[in-house]
């Protein structure tokens, strides 16, 4: 643990050296209250989370309402994905005096979806492995608008941003949410639709309907025009 999450954590006796201010974006209310446990005790670390919310229109609502320093965003959220509250909340990010930045938590480790929040707007992005110490010291960091990654998906925003060959954007995954993203690559890889409903915590017809959502979209016919389009892809 760094320098400053032991600060944020021990406070040796006394209060922490400094505060901020944060809402919590995820799907799963379990989840949120995991981690308000973990972080939130003000008095010893320092985080104050002032709002929660579900889904992209009540994380759009609560952001705009409090005005955290900073928003620990889930990448797969009911109304569009995190990608579509960072479009929402431009502005917000953009303010010179009290700008709202965001860091991306999720289960996700996807190459697509790293490069999709930070192409967004999010100053960082780390996995829902990380502990309660690291996530206190990444939310300061990320406050003091450092970026901040788990080790490992570093090298795909390097590969995606540093390469002057970078491919274009692919305006048919644009299309596309962020939960659809998953569904596919999922399905490509052969899961069937009950196991993939298990590992996204969604009902068999939600996935269906996703299911349903991507064949429209990409102007597909079935699961083997799919898993082809998304080999072809390289997002197998």
């Amino acid at each position: 643990m760094t320098e400053q999450g032991a600060q944020a954590t021990e406070g040796q006796g006394q209060g922490p050296d400094r505060q901020v201010r944060v809402v919590l974006v995820d799907d799963h209310r379990m989840f949120r209250t995991g981690v308000q446990a973990e972080i939130g005790q003000t008095a010893t670390t320092g985080v104050e989370v002032v709002g929660e919310a579900a889904d992209v229109d009540q994380a759009v609502t609560v952001i705009t309402a409090t005005r955290p320093e900073v928003v620990l965003l889930d990448v797969h959220l009911p109304g569009g994905g995190g990608v579509e509250v960072l479009r929402r909340c431009a502005p917000l990010m953009s303010d010179a005096e009290r700008p709202v930045r965001f860091l991306a938590l999720s289960v996700s480790d996807a190459a697509e979806d790293v490069i999709g929040v930070i192409r967004g707007g999010a100053r960082g992005y780390v996995t829902k492995t990380i502990t309660g110490a690291d996530l206190i010291d990444s939310v300061f960091r990320v406050q003091d608008g450092d970026a901040v990654f788990s080790p490992r998906l570093a090298g795909f925003v390097l590969d995606a941003f540093a390469s002057t060959d970078a491919p274009p954007v692919d305006e048919d995954m644009d299309r596309l949410t962020q939960r659809e993203r998953e569904v596919l690559r999922l399905i490509a890889r052969g899961y069937a639709y009950k196991e993939i409903a298990k590992q996204l915590f969604i009902s068999v017809k939600t996935v269906e309907s996703h299911v349903s959502a991507v064949l429209r979209k990409l102007q597909l016919s079935n699961r083997h025009e799919l898993t082809r389009w998304a080999t072809a892809r390289r997002l197998v």
